[in-house]
């Protein structure tokens, strides 16, 4: 037994490199998106001298990256989806390509002595491509309401409540007035509680995101009322289709969308 082991050390090299092991990877991968998931696969290779998959391994995420971004913006706005259900996706993937990809050569580098990277960098790094993906979504997010005119906005109150409607750039003051006439007149604009309304336009589209309180989502009353009054305001605008869009606390959270 000891002649083999050390017939071991001395005919078999200790690899030198470092490797991120299986778990590191799904962590990782969880905390800090695809982008991390693609370097340290794509570091593991390097590790093995195989270079070739290196390349392969940063086209395929960075091709991927763009396809999952460009799918989180093409969800409705209307469809909620828990926070955790992509990083848990992503977790799942980059665990199945790393066990079906690296498995072996992984366990033959740590059975020949080779080293793993430690926690605290495979964190880092996570936390670093963390900030990254975030960095890419909120800068798609502020291009992709740039090209709608959404970024910029101005902002009018009306009677004496100070009624206030937050409108964004391809809008004119005309059209506001006229919304808010509406508004008026279907005494949405009251003297009684202050109203916040954001509109913007859409193609030919008014989507009117309406402040609203939580009882919204079991109110049956207050969201018939809302339906009757997007109906009669729609008169007011034949040349225009209205979407009322009832939301709580943040304009991405819609609770109700009528049309």
């Amino acid at each position: 037994m000891e002649e083999a082991l050390l017939e071991k050390s001395v005919f078999e090299e200790i690899p030198t490199g470092k490797i991120y092991s299986e778990k590191a990877i799904r962590v990782g991968t969880f905390l800090g998106g695809p982008l991390v998931a693609g370097y340290f696969i794509a570091e593991n290779f390097k590790t093995f001298n195989d270079f070739d998959k290196v390349k392969k391994t940063w086209i395929i995420t960075i091709l991927a990256s763009i396809f999952i971004f460009g799918l989180i913006f093409l969800i409705p706005e209307n469809i909620n989806i828990p926070n955790a259900i992509f990083p848990v996706i992503y977790m799942i993937i980059a665990g199945y390509l790393t066990k079906h990809f690296q498995e072996q050569k992984i366990n033959e580098h740590i059975q020949n002595g080779g080293l793993e990277f430690n926690w605290w960098r495979t964190i880092g790094i996570s936390l670093i491509g963390c900030f990254i993906t975030v960095g890419v979504l909120v800068g798609l997010g502020f291009a992709n309401e740039a090209a709608n005119g959404r970024i910029a906005e101005s902002t009018k109150t009306y009677g004496v409540m100070n009624h206030e409607i937050a409108y964004t750039t391809n809008i004119n003051e005309k059209e506001v007035d006229k919304i808010a006439k509406s508004f008026e007149k279907g005494t949405f604009f009251d003297d009684a509680v202050t109203k916040y309304v954001y509109l913007e336009k859409i193609d030919n589209n008014y989507e009117i995101a309406i402040s609203c309180n939580e009882s919204i989502k079991t109110d049956l009353n207050s969201y018939q009322y809302f339906v009757a009054l997007r109906n009669d305001m729609q008169k007011d605008f034949p040349d225009n289709k209205l979407i009322f869009k009832l939301v709580v606390e943040d304009l991405d959270n819609v609770i109700k969308r009528i049309e």
